[in-house]
């Protein structure tokens, strides 16, 4: 291996001679417990002398991560609408089980399907992935936990017995704002993301505020897509006082916080001069 060959190229001399294991399912580092190497890294640049000895780990199976987003997204956007339409397989088929709704419960299917809509359209035209593939395996357990969620929310806030928020509409309007505000926001930060790998570069770049007001909280926190997305849940449980759906937020935020904070100790180990002010995802505070 010559001295200026990148990690991808050695992950496709290593494919060559085992065809079974092509470059997204290879694992190659300098350690076996560490890091693994990132494809556009160049050997004579790293931390070894005249010989240097790779360690290749398995990941086992890849899928790619547009078509993992698909699939956990679409799930949840029609999983939803079984529960809202009232199929007699869900409630039966008693004449109150069939009723109108009360309205915010079309108001919560609007704001849910919007969410999984915008997610959908962020993975085709807008997310940029550093990282081709996930392993396959844990496509069942993301799907479990969308999917499985989606129906336990759907199912109590269309069920008929279902009572609408104790402050009546300025409970709703509130959350309807906050939840549009969030929103927003969130896709702001993603496309601020996006414009980073604009060129198609994997490399990390630190991620500063633009023109648009909704990026201006990358002044205060690491990763605010994560917070407007917590932002998001909040306000749809406060629009629909359900508590499948304040444990849902409050697991949201659980498993995003480890995401921001892993992220932010990889902006603070990267960069030097990574704004020291900065929080992973709740400014001031976490």
């Amino acid at each position: 291996v010559e001295p200026n060959a990148t990690i991808r190229e050695i992950r496709l001399m290593f494919h060559k001679l085992y065809p079974r294991w092509y470059p997204a399912r290879q694992s190659i580092k300098l350690d076996p417990k560490g890091k693994s190497l990132r494809d556009e890294e160049i050997l004579q640049h790293l931390p070894v002398g005249t010989t240097a000895t790779l360690y290749f780990k398995d990941l086992g199976p890849q899928i790619g991560w547009t078509t993992v987003f698909l699939i956990e997204y679409t799930g949840p956007l029609f999983i939803y609408f079984l529960f809202y339409f009232r199929m007699t397989f869900v409630y039966g088929l008693d004449e109150r089980f069939t009723s109108s709704p009360h309205p915010v419960v079309n108001l919560a299917c609007i704001c849910h399907s919007f969410h999984y809509i915008k997610r959908l359209t962020e993975t085709v035209f807008v997310h940029r992935f550093s990282r081709g593939t996930m392993p396959l395996r844990n496509i069942v357990k993301n799907c479990l936990y969308y999917w499985g969620f989606a129906a336990w929310l759907a199912y109590y806030i269309n069920h008929p017995l279902y009572t609408p928020p104790s402050y009546g509409k300025k409970q709703i309007n509130f959350a309807v704002i906050m939840f549009l505000l969030c929103e927003a926001g969130n896709f702001s930060i993603h496309v601020a993301l996006s414009d980073l790998r604009r060129n198609g570069s994997k490399t990390c770049k630190i991620p500063y505020p633009t023109k648009n007001p909704f990026t201006w909280l990358f002044f205060f926190v690491s990763c605010p897509n994560y917070t407007y997305e917590v932002g998001t849940w909040i306000s749809f449980t406060i629009m629909t006082q359900c508590v499948p759906v304040g444990l849902f937020t409050l697991l949201c935020f659980i498993q995003m916080t480890v995401w921001a904070k892993d992220k932010h100790c990889t902006y603070l180990r990267e960069f030097k001069d990574y704004p020291s002010h900065r929080m992973p995802i709740i400014p001031f505070l976490l």
